[in-house]
């Protein structure tokens, strides 16, 4: 079975450089934190990359990472493609002042026409760890809803408060997400405005494995989000929303706990940190040198 990943691409700004975390070198040899993600999926079955980006950034892109990705892709079986997340792609017309991107449903549903199959979906800045992959793979195998569930103890900064989607689980399986904003580190766990959390909650760092079928209910669920828009210039059609609307029609969504770190840049304080502990992942084995040449 072909087993899809979908990488949300399309936030990397329009300016590549240094400034731009989702391209900011953590690895020895300069590799970004996709690289990583690429790595690990190819390693767990995945044999079809899609990247969800801009068509405004696209010359940038493959000139600073697609290519090189494709040119170590290709020998190894793997197919990159590209779907482009547009303002415009919404059925009814731009509302005055709007530049905010649709979110992260729009953006899936932007790759609507090079995804057939059941794929997962990740954040282009976001090191999820191997065993996230390989779970994710081997339940793309039985075409249901899942999500790949992090220890919300693993996934923390050290420089300040983060947005974690707290999930409510019942025997295994998703209930409910809380959008929970400034959460930060305690002494005894974690806390977001004073509310103090359980340090071993699972959260979502939007990580989705998705039957094929879930473009439908994105294409028709679309409508209804502009429909019941409250504020035009700023709701955003996200992924939680409509698995949201899926749980409360009765479908089921397997949580896949997973207790691999989580790293990422969320604040410019992080980069040292990060690169310490992919430095710490060469040191234990958990990559080679050249990072894809275990895959050859």
């Amino acid at each position: 079975m072909k087993k899809t990943l979908a990488i949300l691409a399309a936030g990397i700004g329009s300016r590549f450089g240094g400034g731009i975390k989702q391209l900011a070198p953590v690895g020895p040899g300069g590799e970004v934190i996709i690289d990583y993600s690429i790595h690990d999926a190819i390693a767990a079955g995945f044999s079809r990359i899609v990247f969800i980006i801009r068509h405004d950034i696209e010359k940038d892109f493959h000139e600073v990472l697609g290519d090189r990705l494709e040119k170590l892709c290709s020998p190894l079986g793997v197919e990159l493609c590209y779907a482009f997340q547009e303002l415009t792609d919404v059925p009814i017309p731009v509302p005055e002042g709007r530049s905010k991107p649709w979110g992260t449903g729009h953006a899936v549903l932007a790759a609507r026409d090079v995804i057939h199959e059941p794929f997962a979906v990740i954040n282009a800045d976001d090191y999820y760890g191997k065993d996230g992959f390989r779970k994710a793979a081997a339940f793309l195998e039985t075409g249901k809803l899942g999500l790949v569930g992090y220890v919300l103890g693993n996934t923390l900064s050290d420089n300040g408060g983060v947005t974690r989607g707290v999930c409510v689980t019942e025997n295994g399986s998703l209930t409910g997400i809380n959008e929970t904003k400034n959460i930060i580190k305690t002494a005894d766990g974690a806390e977001a405005d004073g509310v103090k959390l359980p340090f071993d909650a699972t959260v979502s760092m939007n990580f989705w494995c998705f039957p094929a079928s879930f473009m439908g209910e994105l294409e028709r669920g679309l409508p209804e989000f502009i429909n019941n828009m409250e504020n035009p210039l700023k709701d955003e059609y996200l992924l939680p929303g409509v698995v949201d609307g899926l749980i409360k029609r009765g479908e089921n969504v397997t949580v896949l706990q997973t207790d691999a770190k989580w790293f990422g840049v969320t604040y410019k304080e992080d980069k040292p940190a990060v690169i310490e502990s992919f430095r710490k992942l060469y040191e234990q084995g958990e990559y080679e040198k050249e990072l894809y040449g275990d895959l050859k």
